[in-house]
């Protein structure tokens, strides 16, 4: 289906519409719909393939069913031929030169005569420059002149352009009289030179004019790729079949297909979208790509852990991860409500014996499990209604468009989809030491069946810190190596808070420290030798964590064969999820410079199959975002650290607003942790909010509303006009008057 409407010539956009197309059955009559005022067809067609020849129509043309009015409804774009924006942008650069030559020239020719011509020419100069921008008679004959007429860069209908050049002819014949008039009323006589340096005054004013407006095109285009002309293609099917449909005369209806040049075949695959991964980012796309219409499957395969773990659909947070982690966290949150705090609020026998507190690993881990598998048995039952095809088999890449599916069996097969999605996400990294197979990881901790008991972390992540958290609330006895910072990429003074409330809890933490080898006792309990501060000591553990950082699974996908670029860890390059092949997408822990989250990889997938298969036009932003770590108590942080914000706006040009507050239903058991809020303000923007911080109970429930605030753009000044809720902790964050430059006493005391 090719056309115009309302004389915008929708080339290789129309190009990407086809013909109505014969089947190969031959079941269905088809033919070229060419509506009134179609002349372009050649032209169109030498745009998507010279070699490309149309097929005969199998019915009569149809030129008059399409009512104009229809037509007037589409949107009408232009997308120029990269060959030709290089023509554009090469052509109007030389103008532009010229035309600078000359105004330079009639300076220096009119700077003799002794008058003030610098607001003569500068005046004259933009008004010609403006007229040039839309209404220039240089515009209307450079399609034809410079050979780019397949650009149309100048989307004006024809009778506008005959009245642009009229208009533009008679305002410069004007401005021509009237500046030779002035120039023979100070020369005292006329001059040929002048009316030249005139005429090519106005010209050159034409010229700057297009090249604008040229510039602005050519610099818009040049990030167009082919895939991007599909997508605004399906985009404007989407509108076609909306606008134009309902006109047409009963029984008529219309094919569309897509023809890309680039693709050896039309309509060839199996799917227009296959994600690999089926964690949290690769399951919202693929239901997201669903809900929109597109034919989908996904590939998910669990790997088993060295230790032998394995598990359902979900991805690390469901499995692995933030869902058992969570519930461990509550669980220990639980133990100490028991423990401690009951008694305080009256609870007990007699009002002073401790309550029956008897824990039970093993309930413990069933109902967690329990719990997960219900969850897994929700995602396939989901894919399922979404009418998602769910594969659990491994893939890897054979070309742009060909994935590898093999099987738990070994059984390989082969797919092809138009776009796919890397979802692979990582796994916890393990060191390379004598015995480093006694360890196990975060992904095997939820299935031991018996109780950790003594707990050695390896590393100091959140994950390590929130394993040694709860564990020791569970009632392990865990100890920490610290290599190097605690919780590094977090803020330096709210990491340093967190590790004293977890060492005051019970955890003992071994600065500067990292494993050099462990064994196997003959009691079965671990030996693990390290080195703390150039000195080798060795201690006995039951359970040994791995918690140093994750690795992408991107290392068996043959990534390397379709030309898909990663960095030396394997993290993918991209720009706004898209890899260096422009059919090739990833989202989530895979990205380089991307943030290891379940909401930003969820969030990511969502966003990005609307731009594909929607027409938005929103972005995954990376900044401000809110992340928690579940120790006891919690930390929340969005935004920038202090230490970054002293490097970005200097310390002079932020405020840093702090307190230290005990929650109110800490203060009868006597709680011993600190609780602590931080503020961060940027001066220069008029005291805008660029980082919060928030360490004490419920930090994610807390900071969700600040992150949504922070994203509007609020600032400390109306941070402070909001009314507390009296009495929580939340209400700290809208109380903070105290900054860290005053020296001031920051300690609350009072309700």
């Amino acid at each position: 289906l090719l056309g115009r409407s309302q004389g915008r010539a929708h080339r290789p956009l129309a190009a990407m519409v086809a013909a109505a197309w014969p089947p190969d059955d031959g079941d269905v009559e088809a033919g070229i719909a060419v509506p009134r005022r179609c002349p372009e067809i050649t032209n169109v067609k030498s745009f998507v393939d010279p070699t490309f020849e149309f097929p005969a129509p199998a019915a009569p043309v149809l030129r008059t069913w399409i009512p104009q009015e229809g037509w007037g409804k589409l949107s009408a774009w232009t997308f120029p031929d990269p060959v030709d924006n290089y023509l554009v942008r090469a052509t109007s650069g030389i103008v532009f030169v010229l035309s600078l030559i000359l105004v330079i020239l009639k300076m220096s020719f009119e700077s003799d005569v002794g008058y003030n011509w610098v607001p003569v020419i500068l005046f004259d100069f933009l008004v010609r420059t403006c007229i040039g921008f839309r209404l220039s008679p240089f515009a209307w004959i450079g399609n034809t002149a410079l050979k780019i007429a397949r650009v149309d860069i100048f989307l004006v209908p024809s009778k506008a352009k005959r009245f642009s050049f009229f208009l533009g002819c008679v305002l410069n014949t004007v401005i021509i009289v009237l500046h030779f008039g002035l120039d023979s009323h100070i020369k005292r006589g006329p001059s040929i030179a002048l009316v030249i340096f005139s005429g090519l005054e106005s010209i050159g004013g034409f010229c700057v004019g297009c090249w604008f407006f040229q510039s602005f095109f050519a610099f818009r285009d040049m990030w167009y790729t082919r895939q991007d002309y599909l997508s605004m293609g399906q985009d404007m099917r989407a509108r076609y079949m909306h606008d134009v449909e309902p006109a047409l005369p009963s029984g008529v209806s219309i094919a569309f297909g897509f023809r890309d040049h680039g693709e050896p075949e039309v309509h060839s695959f199996d799917y227009e979208l296959l994600v690999i991964g089926g964690g949290s980012g690769g399951l919202a796309a693929a239901k997201e790509a669903a809900r929109l219409g597109k034919r989908v499957a996904l590939l998910d395969f669990v790997k088993p852990s060295p230790s032998g773990s394995v598990w359902g659909i979900g991805g690390t947070c469901v499995n692995v991860g933030c869902i058992p982690k969570k519930l461990c966290h509550q669980a220990a949150i639980v133990g100490k409500i028991v423990r401690s705090h009951a008694q305080a609020y009256g609870w007990g026998e007699g009002g002073g014996a401790q309550p029956d507190v008897n824990f039970s690993w093993g309930r413990l881990r069933a109902n967690i499990l329990e719990h997960i598998h219900s969850l897994n048995d929700g995602y396939v039952k989901g894919l399922r209604s979404e009418k998602v095809l769910y594969i659990n088999a491994m893939g890897k890449f054979l070309d742009a468009h060909t994935v590898e599916c093999t099987n738990a069996a070994g059984e390989a097969s082969r797919i092809t989809a138009r776009r796919i999605l890397i979802a692979v996400g990582g796994r916890p990294s393990i060191p390379k030491i004598p015995g480093a197979a006694l360890g196990i990881t975060s992904d095997d901790i939820f299935f031991l069946e018996k109780h950790p008991g003594d707990t050695l972390l390896v590393g100091a992540s959140y994950i390590a810190l929130e394993l040694a958290s709860f564990l020791q609330g569970l009632g392990c006895a865990t100890t920490v190596l610290v290599r190097s910072k605690p919780l590094r990429g977090f803020d330096e003074d709210m990491a340093k808070r967190v590790v004293d409330n977890v060492a005051l809890a019970g955890t003992a933490f071994v600065h500067g420290a990292a494993p050099t080898a462990m064994a196997r006792q003959a009691d079965g309990r671990i030996a693990v030798t390290y080195n703390a501060g150039g000195a080798e000591r060795t201690a006995v553990f039951d359970t040994v964590v791995f918690a140093m950082g994750r690795q992408v699974q991107t290392a068996s996908l043959g990534l390397e064969a379709v030309g898909v670029k990663t960095d030396k860890a394997g993290r993918i390059y991209h720009r706004h999820e898209r890899t260096t092949v422009e059919n090739i997408y990833a989202v989530g822990d895979v990205l380089v410079n991307g943030l290891e989250l379940t909401p930003v990889a969820i969030q990511a997938g969502v966003l990005l199959m609307q731009r594909l298969f929607d027409g938005r036009k929103e972005h995954m932003s990376y900044a401000l975002v809110p992340t928690v770590v579940f120790t006891t108590p919690e930390y929340g942080a969005c935004g920038m650290s202090e230490e970054l914000a002293k490097e970005v706006f200097g310390e002079r040009q932020i405020e840093v607003f702090h307190a230290e507050f005990t929650p109110l239903e800490w203060t009868v058991p006597h709680c011993k942790f600190q609780c602590y809020v931080k503020v961060i303000a940027n001066y220069l923007d008029k005291g805008r909010v660029v980082g919060v911080h928030y360490l004490g109970p419920n930090a994610g429930e807390v900071l969700q509303g600040f992150a949504a605030a922070m994203r509007c753009g609020i600032t400390k000044a109306e941070l402070d006009a909001v009314t507390g809720i009296h009495p929580v902790c939340a209400e700290e964050l809208v109380t903070l008057r105290r900054t860290k430059r005053s020296g001031a006493v920051f300690r609350k005391t009072g309700c």
